[in-house]
């Protein structure tokens, strides 16, 4: 993500923060802006242009906008073992 969980630095990075709060999740976010290396890096692994990326069980899920469609359809609770 682009800043912290406590200290987004751009709305979409903010979104998927709040989403992963309203569900109670523990999460921690990589700030992207601290290294270029890792920004760059992380969208050649994910093979995914934009960041934030959401990872569960070490598995890519997506980005802002897919993460955001899966809480309103109740998809990313079932991923995260929520009921």
């Amino acid at each position: 993500m682009k800043g912290t969980p406590d200290v987004p630095q751009c709305g979409f990075s903010l979104a998927v923060s709040n989403v992963l709060k309203h569900l109670k999740v523990n999460f921690k976010g990589i700030n992207v802006l601290e290294d270029h290396d890792v920004r760059e890096g992380i969208k050649e692994y994910s093979d995914w242009p934009t960041i934030p990326q959401l990872y569960v069980k070490k598995k890519f899920v997506g980005g802002c906008d897919i993460v955001k469609e899966m809480f309103e359809k109740g998809e990313l609770q079932k991923i995260l073992n929520i009921n």
